[in-house]
């Protein structure tokens, strides 16, 4: 049997700890590789192309929906299963349109990873039972549901906004991103504009509110 071929994202080294050793006790799994960051996610997601990636959602630099976006658009062979504390329905909603296979929460007994891993590995999705099954088909139905707060806003928007809310400066994003400092002041003023948030901490709580960063990131 092929093997399928993983690569685990948190940024709690315990966390990823925890979830490699549960995995290395699972029959045809190989554990490609490892991260705390979600922009270094998308790099080994590139290098390695793993069948699925597994990815949290709150990490820094780039959170867990925005790499499944990008992942989702870039390397679709790679499946993304979210392991999240987040059961609210709100964020399942939000993973699976941006392209997620699976959600499950982090307190899922152990005995469902590798049920969830072969859900994915063929090909279909698998959705935690914790969470609401009208949830789920409301989502695969196409069904308006509660307001994504970042819809609207580019990758990169989204981007900058969570680099702004995890406290980073003018100058580190440009750095990080690798663009001038008055293309991040503009993306930055623009944003402001579109959400009508007219300061650094008013984006910061807004922030918070939609996911992007938890309250002591």
């Amino acid at each position: 049997m092929t093997k399928i071929r993983l690569l685990i994202a948190d940024d709690h080294t315990l966390v990823r700890a925890g979830i490699r050793s549960l995995l290395e006790t699972i029959p045809g799994v190989e554990v490609v590789a490892e991260c705390g960051d979600g922009r270094e996610a998308l790099e080994l997601i590139e290098r390695h192309r793993p069948d699925v990636a597994i990815l949290d959602i709150g990490m820094p630099s780039l959170n867990g929906l925005e790499v499944t976006r990008r992942t989702a658009s870039q390397w679709p062979a790679t499946r993304v299963l979210i392991l999240s504390m987040h059961a609210d329905a709100g964020f399942v909603r939000q993973a699976l349109e941006a392209g997620a296979s699976g959600y499950m929460v982090k307190g899922a007994s152990v005995a469902e990873l590798p049920v969830a891993l072969q859900a994915l590995a063929r090909g279909d999705t698998y959705l935690t039972p914790r969470i609401s099954r009208g949830v789920v088909d409301g989502v695969l139905r196409g069904e308006p549901g509660a307001a994504d707060p970042l819809r609207g806003l580019t990758g990169r928007q989204r981007e900058i906004l969570q680099l702004v809310a995890e406290g980073h400066s003018t100058k580190e994003i440009a750095h990080r991103l690798s663009i001038g400092i008055k293309t991040v002041e503009t993306h930055r003023q623009r944003l402001m504009e579109r959400l009508d948030i007219h300061d650094v901490p008013g984006l910061v709580r807004f922030a918070i509110r939609a996911g992007l960063v938890s309250p002591h990131d």
